[in-house]
């Protein structure tokens, strides 16, 4: 019973420790510069005044619809791109798969910032600068995600496959009617997971954009904290409560999926 306490209180003083930071600052949203200088907890009033200055000081709506935009793009062209070549990698045969399959996969180990400069001059030269392409295309095949869609997909008997090949049923229709209803969880996994990477994205949209039009969100909060409002903080938290909101909303709501997913293909 002692250790049980003891594990419990161990647990919720950790977990408040995490959760300050982030409650900290949705509390000082609401404060003014003074009270922030003075290393104030609580608010004197809650008014959401740093909030319409977040909005009028910086476009913040158009970097939110651009992250927003972005984010789902990604997302959807991962889990399109990945699914097909999890399932080439696991259902069809062809010669010198599985060293193709490593060879894929030993992309993970070579750090973005070694690709950073190739995929640059490949995005200026094809004139994707200042473009939802030059943002999204580069994203779209990800390692990562073909190799968790790929363990999963060996779950399913090769002998179904076999089956449906026999009966006359399409690589296609067998794709959409049985592996990818079989794998709804980890393709929810990896829809969070690529959601929630583009959406905190900084240095890419840096590079590949130099207006506002196409800039995102975590551009937005650096220039806010630049420019002349840095010494107003309550403004600038404004601004990143309203950026982490959405992928705290997310991330609580695909928790469960999130966990499943990244242990689904590890079981037979």
């Amino acid at each position: 019973m002692g250790k049980k306490v003891l594990l419990y209180m161990t647990l919720t003083v950790s977990g408040l420790a995490m959760v300050f930071p982030i409650l900290y600052a949705f509390l000082i949203s609401f404060m003014q510069g003074g009270e922030v200088l003075q290393g104030s907890l609580w608010p004197e009033t809650f008014s959401l005044a740093n909030y319409v200055s977040a909005f009028e000081r910086v476009p913040l709506l158009t970097y939110l619809w651009n992250s927003l935009l972005v984010s789902v793009l990604i997302m959807a062209g991962q889990l399109v791109l990945c699914s097909l070549a999890a399932f080439a990698f696991v259902f069809i045969e062809f010669k010198g798969r599985e060293w193709t399959f490593y060879l894929f996969i030993s992309t993970m180990m070579i750090p973005w910032e070694a690709t950073m400069v190739p995929n640059f001059q490949t995005v200026q030269s094809l004139g994707w600068l200042n473009s939802y392409a030059g943002l999204t295309i580069p994203f779209f095949a990800m390692a990562f995600g073909t190799f968790l869609l790929r363990q999963q997909f060996k779950t399913i008997p090769k002998e179904l496959y076999e089956a449906s090949q026999i009966a006359g049923i399409s690589k296609l229709r067998f794709f959409t009617g049985v592996v990818l209803p079989v794998a709804k969880t980890t393709m929810t996994t990896l829809a969070i997971y690529s959601f929630l990477t583009a959406w905190n994205m900084y240095l890419w949209p840096l590079l590949v954009t130099n207006n506002e039009a196409n800039r995102t969100v975590q551009i937005g909060l650096k220039q806010m904290q630049t420019q002349e409002i840095a010494s107003d903080w309550g403004v600038v938290m404004a601004g990143v409560v309203m950026v982490i909101l959405p992928t705290l909303i997310l991330l609580f709501a695909g928790q469960k999926q999130l966990q499943e997913g990244l242990t689904q293909g590890a079981l037979k």
